[in-house]
């Protein structure tokens, strides 16, 4: 295996460990960040990202993946800060997090100037750092692959061509988009190997998933906790089916948590719990104190474990 740039650094793919393969810091919208400041509070957001590192290194894990991108609040300093106090490995990346919307800069510029400065953070550097991106982020969702996010998606598969980086994809399969998402990276000349479809989990259509699995990528089995995509139950059910189908060697698994999230106001937690949108127990430890238990429970191996969250994100991030 090769190495795999963390915020220390590079790290040889197999000392990565255990490894959750998309779990959020902090999200936030970078404008309101910008302009307003004083509505954040920095202290509680450390604390908030503190917390949920020292939980997840509790349970053995080594490695967190951090997919966020522009637009979703980025910030690299921030996760240099989390890694060097807790000892965690923490895997950044380039990309851009939209659902159609892109600044005129990117409106008036094609994919490959996009794909330059995905480039860049992959081969110099992220925000003025020396922290080089290790995985490339990109998004489809309800409003379907646009002109805007096709452009973004060519970029990102122009960037791994050209540096070997492997590309994460948000997808949306109640619109459809994965097969697209696919298709496009396939027609840049992308390899399968190297493309993930995340929240592919987020559906428990098997006839959707194995498109996709039939491909030759990865799928993201990784919002355990958010039932309003898909309540915990289907979401098992569906993991036990295609582990038991031979598929465990093309699957992740993880909760996609974010520790600090500006999208709701602070007093809305208990009406989204009470809505059925998050559940309670929502965060990066989930799946070690409620979702592996019952997997193991409905027949899953140390093994297969084992492959999802080591062998796997290794493989992944290290071509």
């Amino acid at each position: 295996m090769g190495e795999v740039q963390t915020t220390a650094g590079p790290v040889d793919a197999s000392e990565l460990g255990k490894t959750l393969i998309h779990e959020h810091f902090r999200g936030r919208d970078e404008a309101i960040a910008h302009q307003w400041p004083h509505v954040y509070d920095e202290d509680q957001e450390w604390r908030d990202s503190l917390e949920q590192a020292e939980g997840v290194k509790s349970h053995g894990v080594k490695t967190i993946v951090e997919p966020t991108a522009m637009l979703l609040g980025r910030n690299v300093p921030l996760l240099q800060r989390i890694a060097s106090e807790t000892g965690l490995n923490i895997v950044a990346c380039t990309g851009i997090y939209t659902y159609d919307h892109l600044p005129h800069f990117f409106e008036n510029r094609d994919a490959d100037a996009m794909a330059d400065l995905f480039v860049h953070d992959i081969e110099q550097g992220i925000q003025g750092t020396d922290v080089k991106a290790a995985f490339i982020k990109c998004a489809a969702d309800d409003p379907g692959v646009t002109d805007n996010i096709e452009k973004v998606h060519r970029a990102a598969a122009r960037a791994s061509l050209r540096t070997g980086a492997p590309i994460m994809a948000h997808s949306r399969p109640a619109a459809n988009t994965g097969p697209r998402q696919v298709e496009i990276f396939l027609e840049e000349g992308v390899a399968p190997e190297k493309i993930q479809i995340a929240h592919t989990g987020d559906t428990d259509d098997l006839d959707y998933i194995n498109g996709l699995l039939d491909k030759g990528v990865y799928v993201g089995l990784d919002r355990f906790g958010l039932p309003m995509f898909l309540p915990t139950e289907p979401r098992i059910k569906t993991a036990l089916k295609l582990l038991e189908d031979g598929h465990v060697e093309r699957m992740f698994i993880s909760a996609d948590f974010v520790a600090a999230l500006d999208w709701f106001p602070a007093e809305a937690e208990e009406q989204l719990i009470a809505a059925g949108v998050v559940e309670e127990d929502w965060s990066m430890t989930l799946l070690f104190e409620r979702i592996i238990p019952a997997l193991k429970d409905g027949g899953m191996t140390d093994d297969q474990l084992e492959t999802m969250l080591v062998a796997n994100p290794a493989r992944w991030l290290s071509g």
